[in-house]
């Protein structure tokens, strides 16, 4: 078979050398990240011991895995140009649509996980988030990304369905798409509470609609494949938009864009929908691959940052908490809640929902399933590195202070100060308020879920370089900014495949549902998702125990958990397509995911420490309510019996969904053992192969849409 990627030829010196050097560059960084004790230890090694991981696995690890064992097939037709409808299968330039899939992928996860497992040390998070993105993360994605294209783009749910059977696909069914509005409200949940009373953010967020129609407009009609014009000009329309909301922040327009928490719910129902529903062309890859420049500029900027400071890492490798599972940010041990808390930037389920959504039916070859699955996970994992450094170069008073309850630290500095010194840390109320002054805020005290302590760091790191302490409240809203629109591109490309999700689904039942062209069925279904998300956002925004609030502890495990399904139908389709020497790359994955998701279940199922067991919290509130007693976070009686409500709902659901993963997982073993011992391979729902008609260019640099690729002839495709 010939594919760009897929011509052998002997290593040349040069290309032996620049790889030893990387090498060696990475195997000392990680040298001094693991082995130094007693010393300070500089976060440049950690962006060097990521850079050097990432170049290595993408180089040999996921060539490997696109030649051996997926063995991709450039004169295969794939489904965006096989099913082409101009409205979700559209051939897509290999460029955009790794920005549309990054920015898909990439939203509350890599920016808050690392900031809270920060608690643990930097030594397990830096671990975990690099080498876990090698070797499950990026694995994950891209082996189901080149699964769902082989199948026409179906979802995740589906794709389980037709692999497994109809008792593990019933139940992949039901869990995917509950699990996946879970996710999407609390998305939701985080992007209206970085925007809520912020102009800027508002108006500068507000204007990458516009501009991406705009893109979207050019590249398809003014000027068809000018890829980097386009992205020149929605680069400098953003930039401009990104100034010109601090402009409006000081102008009389304020107002205008200063939106309450009730408004910016109903804002992100209304364009949830409208983006489900357009053409893919017209709005949501344009708008996904214009705020993937200023993902990765801003990430980019923050290395730079680093690699010039060389901050020191207050942090230690491993902390007291890590142990003792009585950290005050959350409770339990190293294992498993560190790998629960780090889900997106090691390996997170929700990006398995993009991987078999929106961008199967878009890629335009099959060799691309490397750069768009493996590569853009990779990108993400740097943001996560970048995020664990932004939280673990604060002092530890501080990290403490902004990231332990209230209930913990009070309301005031002082009472935060003590409460930091009973921990075993060192912060005095001068220190305390000087630092929220320092970034433009009231107060730091309790500022917990992660996104401000991002953003403090970062304004540490980018006023280092940048302009000095006098700019720190400027980038720390930057920062708060960026959070927010890193995260709402994950809702509304998250939207569009809940929809194909349920298209999918009632297809079993009505056919039509099932046609991803049918308009009613379009509509409704987007509907359907919208309403269900936007319903518990909006009981979340107006009860702080009420709606998503009250799933928002099950975010983790249920990410993970969807990770555990996505494995299984991979490892599931390797070894009924004959492919079992080869299943190793997804099982030890998924072997992996399997344990850490079910213990951490076991462990929010039934443990009896009310810190950790919602079952145990349960009963602790209970008890307390039988004595007429209130406990943090309730503030009276009827907060009380809320309390009592959600930890059941809670128990009841983390035990469901764990039950499912188990009841998928039994069932494909069962499959599996059906494929292994058959003399015949077992039917396959893999489209039938057609010759593709699509030339992409040969160099990496053209920006033309359709060019010269090589002539190659067809493949063994047994």
């Amino acid at each position: 078979m010939t594919t760009p990627d897929s011509t052998r030829a002997r290593p040349s010196w040069r290309s032996i050398l620049v790889w030893t050097a990387i090498s060696i560059a990475g195997a000392t960084a990680w040298a001094m990240i693991a082995l130094a004790r007693g010393e300070d230890v500089s976060a440049f090694w950690l962006v060097v011991a990521a850079l050097g991981s990432y170049a290595i696995g993408y180089r040999f690890y996921a060539r490997f895995i696109a030649r051996k064992v997926l063995k991709v097939d450039d004169t295969r037709a794939t489904p965006a140009e096989r099913l082409e409808d101009d409205v979700d299968f559209q051939p897509t330039d290999r460029r955009v649509l790794l920005g549309h899939h990054f920015a898909a992928i990439a939203g509350a996860g890599p920016l808050v996980g690392p900031v809270l497992a920060a608690q643990m040390g930097y030594l397990p998070g830096t671990m975990w988030i690099i080498i876990g993105v090698i070797f499950a993360g990026a694995v994950q994605d891209m082996v189901v990304l080149f699964i769902s294209m082989r199948r026409n783009g179906r979802s995740l749910g589906q794709l389980a369905r037709d692999e497994i059977g109809p008792i593990g696909g019933v139940a992949a069914l039901v869990g995917v798409f509950s699990i996946m509005i879970i996710i999407l409200a609390v998305l939701a949940l985080v992007v209206v509470n970085a925007l809520a009373e912020s102009p800027w953010g508002t108006f500068s967020i507000a204007m990458t609609i516009p501009i991406a129609l705009l893109m979207g407009f050019y590249l398809r009609t003014l000027r068809p494949g000018r890829v980097i014009e386009t992205s020149v000009i929605g680069v400098a329309l953003l930039l401009l938009a990104i100034v010109a909301g601090g402009w409006v922040q000081a102008s009389s327009w304020a107002d205008l864009f200063t939106l309450s928490p009730q408004t910016l719910v109903f804002c992100l129902v209304v364009y949830g929908f409208v983006a489900a529903v357009l053409p893919v062309w017209m709005l949501l890859a344009p708008r996904d691959y214009l705020s993937t420049f200023m993902k990765i500029g801003t990430i980019g900027l923050l290395a730079v940052g680093v690699l010039i400071v060389a901050p020191t890492l207050q942090t230690e490798a491993i902390t007291q908490f890590a142990t003792s599972g009585t950290g005050p940010v959350f409770a339990g041990t190293l294992f498993p809640f560190v790998f629960i808390t780090i889900a997106c930037g090691a390996l997170s389920g929700f990006h398995a929902l993009i991987a078999s959504g929106t961008t199967p039916k878009m890629i335009q070859k099959e060799s691309q399933v490397r750069l768009i699955g493996y590569g853009a996970m990779l990108m993400e994992s740097f943001v996560a590195v970048m995020a664990l450094i932004a939280a673990c170069i604060l002092d530890p008073g501080l990290y403490y202070a902004m990231n332990a309850p209230a209930g913990v630290l009070g309301t005031t500095v002082e009472s935060a100060s003590m409460a930091v010194a009973n921990l075993g840390f060192t912060i005095t109320p001068q220190d305390l308020q000087a630092a929220a002054d320092a970034v433009g805020e009231q107060s730091l005290v309790a500022r917990t879920g992660g996104a401000p302590t991002l953003a403090v760091g970062m304004s540490e790191i980018l006023s280092s370089v940048f302009g000095g302490d006098g700019l720190k409240a400027f980038w720390y809203h930057f920062a708060i900014m960026f959070e927010a629109l890193f995260i709402l591109t994950t809702v509304d490309a998250g939207t569009r495949v809940g929809r194909f999700m349920l298209q999918d689904t009632l297809g079993n039942v009505w056919k039509p549902l099932g046609r991803v062209s049918w308009k009613p069925g379009i509509w409704a279904t987007s509907a359907i998702v919208v309403c269900a998300w936007g319903y518990f956002l909006y009981a979340g925004v107006n009860d702080p125990l009420g709606g998503i609030n009250q799933l928002f502890p099950l975010f983790g495990i249920a990410n993970q958990l969807l990770a555990a399904i996505a494995l299984t139908v991979a490892t599931t389709v390797l070894i009924k397509s004959g492919r079992l020497k080869w299943a190793w790359v997804t099982a030890a994955p998924l072997a992996w995911v399997a344990v850490v998701t079910l213990t951490a279940s076991w462990q929010k199922v039934f443990s009896t420490d009310p810190r950790i067991g919602f079952f145990a919290q349960r009963d602790k509130y209970a008890d307390a309510l039988d004595q007429g007693e209130v406990l943090a976070p309730a503030k009276n009686v009827d907060q009380m019996q809320t309390v009592v409500t959600n930890s059941t709902v809670d128990g009841i659901l983390a035990a469901f969904f764990a039950l499912l993963v188990v009841i998928i997982i039994l069932n494909a073993a069962v499959v599996c053992w059906r494929a292994v011992r058959s003399a015949e391979p077992l039917p396959s729902t893999e489209a039938p192969y057609v010759k593709s008609r699509i030339l992409v260019p040969a160099a990496r640099t053209s920006t033309e849409d359709r060019g010269e690729v090589a002539d190659a002839s067809a493949p063994d495709r047994s």
